[in-house]
């Protein structure tokens, strides 16, 4: 009938399990997306990966381990705020709270208001399941206003509305010293990064690649979806997600990082077979792969097989068998598009 159906999309994606190795979501409406990866995770025996929520999530936490480090902040004692509760602020959330951040310390915002214990508009609410869960675990302050929040806040999360204006540069003057803040709205972040700088800000980050910082998860799914199929992995578990995040921010940090420096590019191509190797190694320690191979073996042949792809396709493009991406047009749309856009 041309609406949304979970079910449907769960049933043809379980169709398909026999025949693929993995399966990579996409664009999937709220509430639906929360239903159809928790009930394909649980149900399917190969990886089912939702990369508006889980690789954004990944990539963002590879993000806030470098910030981290060069403000000298531990996870554990630094406070976060979230502005935004869909499916990747919410799994960027669980994602934190795994790593160590402090409930306590951590405020989100949805579109009605901060989430804690006595949202009852959320509570029993079976498209909300995701929210009430962490309206139990975070804020027991009660926070309810961003100006409460953001007062000596660490890391501010954005993951809304794409602005700019969505977030007050007032706002950001009220963090801690040092403060972090990841825009990632797109294609208009909620603050641009000079308003936020000029604010206070140290460390800014964004979904957009004409900025510094570009924090956008195609950097990590190719790397992990790699890695998962190379030993056979039944799924991917949050481990394995949480692996990936620090093999990025390894990578990031042993090439060098700074304040406009803390995550890799999507043109340092020897970050996706790391990627591949440490999930890799995560699936094995976590007894989901069905081959068993050393982090060595998965990275050198990961290496190869990018270096013979990345062959192939520069010979086809060198016969005209494929056409080299028109670089000039692609770069005159994303201008008209920026230009009309109406925040």
């Amino acid at each position: 009938e041309g609406k949304p159906d979970a079910q449907k999309l769960i049933d043809f994606v379980k169709m398909l399990e026999p025949s693929v190795g993995a399966v990579n979501l996409e664009d999937i409406s709220q509430p639906n997306c929360y239903r159809v990866l928790d009930e394909l995770r649980e149900s399917c025996d190969i990886p089912v990966w939702h990369d508006d929520a889980q690789g954004t999530a990944c990539v963002t936490l590879a993000g806030v381990i470098n910030a981290l480090k060069l403000t000298q902040r531990k996870i554990s004692q630094s406070s976060f705020v979230l502005f935004g509760a869909g499916a990747a602020n919410s799994t960027i959330a669980d994602f934190l709270l795994k790593e160590g951040a402090d409930p306590a310390r951590m405020v989100i915002f949805d579109s009605k208001g901060a989430l804690h214990s006595s949202r009852h508009d959320i509570r029993g609410n079976p498209g909300k399941y995701k929210q009430w869960a962490l309206a139990q675990k975070t804020n027991p302050q009660k926070i309810n206003t961003m100006e409460d929040a953001m007062r000596d806040a660490d890391v501010l999360i954005a993951l809304s509305t794409p602005g700019p204006g969505t977030i007050k540069p007032e706002w950001i003057s009220m963090m801690a010293q040092d403060s972090i803040v990841f825009a990632c709205a797109n294609p208009v972040p909620e603050i641009y990064p000079h308003e936020a700088h000029k604010a206070g800000a140290r460390i800014v980050a964004t979904g957009r690649g004409d900025f510094p910082n570009q924090v956008n998860n195609s950097v990590g799914f190719p790397g992990i979806l790699k890695g998962v199929l190379t030993v056979r992995a039944r799924k991917i578990s949050d481990g394995m997600a949480i692996a990936a995040a620090h093999s990025l921010a390894r990578f990031a940090e042993e090439r060098g990082i700074d304040f406009d420096n803390i995550v890799p590019k999507m043109d340092e191509t020897k970050v996706f077979a790391h990627v591949a190797a440490d999930v890799a190694v995560q699936a094995i320690k976590e007894g989901l792969a069905r081959l068993q191979m050393s982090r060595e073996e998965v990275y050198q042949s990961t290496l190869r097989q990018i270096a013979s792809t990345r062959e192939l396709c520069a010979g086809m493009m060198a016969e005209e068998h494929v056409q080299a991406p028109p670089i000039e047009l692609l770069r005159e749309i994303f201008a008209k598009c920026l230009n009309d856009f109406k925040p």
